[in-house]
């Protein structure tokens, strides 16, 4: 089991990944679409730093977090997109925002006590559990930002906490998505970004998952159709799972278009077509 130091070290080197693409940026930069319609890199920073921070609340201050609730309440499609447009600001404020909120968050889940779940949306989470959600969607709305700039990233070893999210929620993908959770568990086998090879479930399951750990990420985070991917799936509930994958919590997310069916130019950027940013994790 990884321990909550090496998953705060991890968050920490994702989002100081993140930041090194950002920093340096020209300002009409940071208003450069991305592939969540409406959003923008700002957009992107701004709602991690948001989700850092009512992330906070629920590991600080649950009456605080309690309100948030009914804030969210009140708009369950509409609060993420307030959230990240509340805590846009100018591009210096907006980064130190986010390194504020990154280390407040850090802080506050080192003092939560073992065993203890903290509140948040839809469910309750320990700290590991948190901090491996953060790590997965600073990578997910990470991979936006490059694409909005037309870079790739290297993938890292960090992968693994991604892919082992992505692993743990295929029942919670078919109960988003308004169909029965199955029965058969799926196992999930990947090859990691340094050749390593990573498995998931258990080793007898029927229903199969294979191929690349990247192509699994982009998966589960509906960053990438899974036509567009190298993955292999066996077995009913497995094939099932490939199109309705969702990582995230929040209402079913319809994902990216495949590459086949985006106009021209949209081919040469792939990070279009995705219809919506991925939901709190």
């Amino acid at each position: 089991m990884v321990d909550l130091d090496s998953l705060l070290t991890d968050l920490a080197a994702e989002s100081a990944a993140l930041e090194a693409l950002v920093v340096e940026l020209p300002e009409a930069d940071w208003a450069r679409p991305t592939p969540a319609p409406g959003w923008t890199v700002a957009h992107q920073v701004a709602h991690l730093a948001w989700t850092d921070h009512v992330a906070t609340l629920a590991a600080t201050d649950v009456d605080a977090f309690a309100k948030s609730i009914r804030h969210a309440a009140s708009d369950p499609h509409g609060f993420i997109d307030r959230g990240a447009t509340e805590f846009l600001a100018p591009v210096p404020e907006l980064l130190e925002r986010w390194r504020a909120g990154r280390s407040a968050l850090a802080r506050a889940l080192r003092g939560v006590p073992a065993g203890v779940k903290m509140p948040w949306y839809g469910t309750r989470m320990s700290a590991t559990s948190m901090a491996t959600a953060r790590i997965m969607e600073t990578w997910a709305h990470g991979e936006d930002v490059a694409d909005a700039l037309g870079v790739s990233r290297t993938p890292t070893a960090r992968l693994r906490h991604v892919a082992y999210l992505g692993a743990r929620t295929v029942g919670h993908a078919f109960a988003t998505h308004g169909r029965p959770i199955p029965d058969a568990p799926v196992r999930v086998a990947l090859t990691g970004p340094d050749g390593e090879f990573w498995q998931f479930g258990p080793a007898d399951a029927a229903d199969r998952v294979s191929g690349p750990a990247l192509d699994f990420c982009l998966l589960v985070t509906q960053r990438r159709h899974h036509t567009d991917l190298a993955l292999v799936a066996v077995g009913p509930v497995a094939t099932e799972w490939l199109g309705i994958a969702q990582v995230f919590a929040g209402p079913p997310g319809p994902g990216r278009e495949p590459a086949e069916d985006r106009e021209p130019d949209e081919r040469r950027e792939p990070g279009r077509g995705h219809r919506r940013p991925g939901g709190v994790s």
